[in-house]
């Protein structure tokens, strides 16, 4: 029984030993990283280039993949062409009829005078004919319909000479602006889509991938290129939940990366707020089941500027003693 005793007392203070220990451990692995860049095609065009291959170093706006712009050219030039002519129809809305079709339409309001006038006389001559019985009911009849029909061609005349003189609506004004903004706006999508098919790098940085080769035709919205950015590197960790309040933005860190016997300085920049499963490469086997925030520390120094992405850090938190 007491050896029982004994041998429980042992457990339980090994497994207290065991639990302090990993309390107090502020050092935890993770790998160093690099700000990720995914350049994706705009179109479903041809690539015919790619001036750079991977590990090459890029400056910020240089080209990094050219895909086919034939279609999208042609397609610029058809909307430069809508454009123009939506510009044409609103500035000819803008200036009002010309003087030259002013004097047509008087010319054939004064022609329809003429002949509704013709036209009255005669009929008024048929029906004091009729009266004597020296023509036919029908003739008249015929000559009053020519006459109304020469009154409603002079009536239309006149308002279409009424029309020409007022200008145009004001709203037929507003309409052919509108068609020239959206004539406009297409042309200048088009470009921007025609633009982008010359991807170019955004900052600087390493070509990590090329997806695609010359020839092929990436769907819209797939990868084109990927591209590390030169900027400081970062290593990122998983936090313990144990570890977790005592860690925020800010906390110091020190940083040693495989194969290099430098350490760096740096200090944690991010802590997720969500927590998870730490992944089985995080941490020791005692300490898998436990869940666990992930954060990325940033190296300060500057000779951290050259270090690879991808290989793996150990990183020793700068926290104080568990109160």
């Amino acid at each position: 029984m007491n050896a029982a005793r004994a041998i429980v007392g042992t457990c339980l203070a090994c497994l207290a030993l065991t639990a302090c220990s990993r309390e107090d451990d502020n050092t935890l692995p993770g790998t160093l990283e690099r700000q990720r860049i995914e350049l994706v095609a705009d179109a479903n065009e041809t690539i015919i280039s790619l001036p750079f291959q991977e590990g090459t170093a890029v400056k910020a706006g240089d080209v990094v993949a050219v895909q086919d712009r034939a279609l999208s050219t042609a397609d610029v030039d058809a909307a430069r062409a809508d454009l123009a002519q939506a510009e044409a129809h609103a500035q000819e809305l803008t200036n009002g009829p010309r003087s030259t079709t002013i004097r047509a339409a008087i010319a054939r309001r004064d022609s329809a005078r003429v002949q509704r006038d013709d036209a009255v006389r005669e009929r008024d001559r048929l029906l004091g004919l009729v009266k004597q019985s020296l023509v036919s009911k029908s003739d008249v009849d015929r000559q009053v319909t020519a006459a109304d029909s020469a009154e409603q061609t002079l009536h239309a005349a006149e308002a279409e000479l009424r029309e020409l003189q007022e200008g145009t609506r004001a709203e037929q004004i507003a309409q052919a602006k509108q068609a020239v903004d959206s004539a406009r706006a297409r042309l200048t999508g088009l470009l921007t889509t025609n633009s982008r098919l010359e991807v170019r790098a955004p900052v600087a940085a390493t070509v990590d991938a090329l997806p695609y080769r010359v020839g092929e035709k990436p769907a819209r919205g797939a990868t084109l290129v990927v591209l590390l950015a030169n900027t400081a590197p970062y290593a990122r960790i998983h936090i313990p939940e144990p570890l977790r309040a005592r860690v925020s933005a800010g906390t110091t860190a020190t940083v040693r990366v495989d194969g290099d016997t430098r350490t760096f300085k740096g200090s944690v920049r991010y802590v997720s707020s969500d927590a998870e499963f730490t992944p089985y490469f995080s941490l020791t086997a005692t300490d898998r089941s436990r869940l666990s925030f992930l954060a990325e520390v940033t190296l300060d120094d500057a000779a951290a500027a050259n270090l690879p992405a991808g290989v793996p850090v150990q990183v020793t938190l700068g926290l104080d003693a568990p109160k």
